[in-house]
């Protein structure tokens, strides 16, 4: 069960990573020094999104071994010492539930962006849709990863919830989402989101409410759920007859207790 539930999870980054390799290929001899630079380009490009894809997979894949030491003695036995040195430095470290609300500042952040008139790469619907999309993808995958994993907190051996951590997966989520939408112009705000979505995971171990590869886990989880329904969304889009997407309006919906979502109106 275990191991079909990784080839799952991964499934989505090796589709990703394989279209890269396809694109990749279909790339021709230059015939001219511009042709050169744009292949050039195109190459770097293609290697910067492998790298994006990569690196969070195999911090994903490292927590994953560090959850039980049946899988790895030794990256089970780091976290529990790092976790038991983080508790000797910060014994009464207390968030008081700021970490609650950092993980949604980056998405905050990206709407008062969008009130202000400031235009990003997707418009404010697009924007919404990916938003909610990539929100149901990641709250899926880690739910999921919870039960499966069925891993102690440190501070609750009863809670069986700990891996990986909930609130850095939507702190990252949100983070590359800003990113994405504003970071090309504004490269100070995918700073700023990062940082706070860093700071939202290190709360967590701060506070002894999960272990440093949670967290890891986390990031990574939120960062690839954003990346890859961002990318899709084009795809997704066309998928739409054009005359009733030019007539469709989303509206995004909030209910107390009962989550987010979307209301849909269609001009007649």
């Amino acid at each position: 069960m275990h191991i079909r539930s990784i080839l799952l999870l991964l499934f989505p980054w090796s589709v990703f990573i394989s279209q890269v390799q396809l694109a990749k290929a279909q790339v021709r001899i230059p015939l001219s020094a511009a042709d050169s630079v744009k292949i050039i380009e195109h190459k770097q490009h293609l290697r910067s999104a492998a790298l994006r894809v990569l690196v969070p997979s195999v911090v994903l894949g490292v927590g994953i071994l560090a959850h039980s030491p049946v899988y790895s003695y030794t990256l089970c036995q780091a976290k529990q010492d790092m976790q038991l040195r983080t508790r000797q430095f910060f014994p009464k470290f207390d968030a008081r539930g700021l970490d609650d609300y950092t993980r949604h500042a980056p998405l905050a952040a990206a709407y008062a962006m969008l009130a202000t008139g400031h235009k990003g790469t997707r418009t404010a619907a697009g924007f919404t849709i990916i938003y909610l999309l990539a929100h149901e993808l990641d709250g899926t995958v880690v739910s999921n990863m919870k039960r499966i994993t069925a891993s102690a907190r440190p501070d609750n051996a009863r809670d069986l919830t700990s891996f990986p951590s909930s609130h850095t997966s939507q702190a990252f989520l949100t983070a590359t989402l800003l990113h994405e939408q504003y970071g090309r112009q504004y490269p100070w705000l995918s700073v700023s989101g990062y940082a706070v979505a860093a700071a939202t995971g290190t709360m967590r171990v701060l506070g002894n409410k999960h272990w440093a590869t949670d967290v890891l886990a986390g990031a990574a989880v939120g960062f690839l759920s954003a990346e890859t329904v961002w990318h899709i969304y084009p795809a997704l889009t066309k998928l739409l007859p054009q005359r009733l997407a030019q007539k469709m309006l989303l509206i995004p919906t909030y209910v107390a207790g009962g989550g987010a979502g979307l209301a849909m109106a269609i001009q007649p």
